[in-house]
């Protein structure tokens, strides 16, 4: 693993909550952020925060994912997601994280990636997809 990649290391993204990232059964005036919208956007912010603290050609899978929605987000608002690297054991990697809009707090929890090399990692789905026919 880099030298750089130590427990401790913070990284904070805030994302602007468009039409996309909302669900839209509640109707148009009461589209809010949605969870698996929510999700990809904090394990994004911990691959980034990995990827520029890893060797090139290695990359991370996510392999936990512990997550309180507790707050609604309305399209338009933006949210501010800070994920902190809490444990380096090997390839595998945990983080805490939180994220708020303007108003209140919108999520916490815990999400765990494993650093796997690219090439490999290919060649071993690529292996799984022959098997399977």
């Amino acid at each position: 693993m880099s030298d750089t990649l130590k427990a401790g290391l913070t990284a904070t993204r805030r994302v602007e909550i468009d039409r996309d990232r909302t669900i839209s059964f509640m109707g148009d005036d009461c589209r809010v952020y949605s969870t698996p919208n929510l999700l990809y956007d904090i394990e994004m912010a911990c691959r980034d925060l990995l990827l520029a603290n890893i060797e090139a050609g290695k990359d991370s899978v996510g392999t936990r994912v512990e997550l309180d929605h507790v707050g609604a987000t309305l399209m338009g608002m933006w949210v501010e997601i800070t994920v902190t690297l809490t444990e380096v054991n090997g390839g595998a990697v945990c983080f805490d994280f939180s994220a708020r809009d303007a108003v209140e707090e919108v999520a916490r929890g815990k999400h765990n990636r494993f650093i796997v090399g690219i090439e490999k990692t290919a060649q071993r789905l690529q292996a799984k997809r022959a098997k399977a026919g």
